[in-house]
């Protein structure tokens, strides 16, 4: 019997990825707007430009979309953003997806995964803080694009290894260049 994670896993359409999360959202009330489009849409335009060896590009898609999955609407409920990717990736296994896929989501911050993280997580982890940070959200206006790069090295990132960061930044201010 084909599982859910095997449905959208072999989806190679990543529109069609979105069409199948939003009905899966519609469902079963996952985390699902517009900055998990945007975010998804930031990878893959990164993974577009960095060319990465040895990365799964639908898998990180897929994740991108499922990695927020049991993300709260109340942004000031510190507990549930410190348990959310852990509670997402546990709802993942649940759905199929392998042990990893899930270890790749569930890296998507750093509250339950610190050390021997996924490459792939690493990938998330950028474009979810760093597209998070181009977004309005209640308490604040979205950050410039400089800004936002800024408080990503040095202050989300700061001593936390990320493998892909100097690429990421290069893909940053080169589509700042193109867009301007």
């Amino acid at each position: 019997m084909e599982t859910f994670a095997d449905y959208i896993l072999s989806e190679k359409n990543w529109g069609r990825k979105l069409e199948i999360l939003y009905y899966l959202q519609k469902k079963t009330g996952i985390f699902y707007d517009n900055s998990v489009i945007f975010k998804t849409l930031l990878a893959k335009l990164f993974l577009d430009f960095a060319k990465l060896d040895n990365i799964n590009e639908d898998e990180v898609i897929t994740a991108c979309l499922l990695c927020n999955c049991k993300k709260s609407n109340l942004p000031g409920d510190l507990s549930r953003v410190k348990l959310y990717a852990k509670e997402g990736a546990e709802y993942l296994s649940e759905l199929g997806f392998s042990e990893r896929f899930c270890r790749i989501c569930e890296g998507v911050n750093r509250y339950t995964i610190s050390e021997n993280r996924e490459k792939e997580s690493d990938i998330l982890e950028l474009v979810d803080q760093f597209g998070g940070m181009l977004l309005d959200r209640p308490e604040r206006i979205a950050f410039k694009v400089d800004e936002a790069l800024v408080l990503l090295e040095y202050r989300n990132l700061k001593d936390k290894p990320n493998r892909y960061l100097e690429q990421f930044k290069d893909f940053v201010n080169q589509m700042e260049a193109v867009l301007i």
